[in-house]
């Protein structure tokens, strides 16, 4: 596993737990909390696998 997979394995976590954060402090809709998920897994998964 390259530097860049392993920093894509921590960053997303990190985005998802702040996304949750936000919503339980009510700055996010569930709405933005399911795209803000969506959209990292979809671009995490599209650089780990590019790599």
């Amino acid at each position: 596993m390259t530097d860049a997979q392993m920093g894509l394995v921590v960053a997303t976590p990190a985005i998802i737990v702040m996304a949750m954060l936000l919503y339980r402090m009510g700055v996010l809709q569930k709405g933005g909390v399911a795209i803000a998920v969506m959209a990292s897994l979809a671009i995490a998964a599209l650089l780990f696998l590019e790599q």
